[in-house]
């Protein structure tokens, strides 16, 4: 599993012209699942996510979390970052979990993120989504599970 985590402003997403899911200041998630992901490991990014201390105290140090600005999370799943390219010049998604598990395991992760208590907007799973945000810093963490 790999999430690319922005500290974000605000972001959102549209699909057609729609807006479907938009946030004030917390994480916009870029999410993509590969092939052997499980529930434990969406657990465990879900945990780490949500104990994240990337926001700055009043000190101007990353040591609050985002329970403690009272942000938000949009969730994007997005599998081409788990495009290879390491052969040629058109990236192989051979690595990318396919549907129907990964949209279940996606919104696994999402609920799991709810249940710590985070109010999450999502994106669309496999929709042609325009998504715009204001990187805050720009502060960019990848993680890989």
């Amino acid at each position: 599993m790999r999430v690319v985590i922005q500290r974000v402003n605000h972001a959102q997403v549209d699909i057609a012209g729609k807006t479907v899911g938009k946030i004030g200041k917390g994480f916009l998630l870029l999410v993509g699942l590969k092939d052997g992901d499980e529930l434990p490991i969406v657990k465990k990014a879900a945990d780490k996510i949500s104990k994240m201390r990337i926001f700055e105290d009043e000190e101007g140090k990353t040591n609050l979390s985002l329970k403690d600005v009272n942000g938000e999370i949009l969730s994007v799943s997005q599998f081409t970052l788990l495009a290879n390219t390491k052969k040629g010049n058109r990236p192989s998604f051979v690595e990318a979990m396919r549907p129907p598990k990964s949209k279940e395991l996606w919104e696994d992760f999402n609920r799991e993120l709810e249940a710590d208590g985070f109010h999450v907007e999502t994106g669309e799973f496999g929709a042609d989504m325009q998504v715009s945000l204001e990187n805050d810093g720009p502060f960019t963490i990848v993680l890989d599970l």
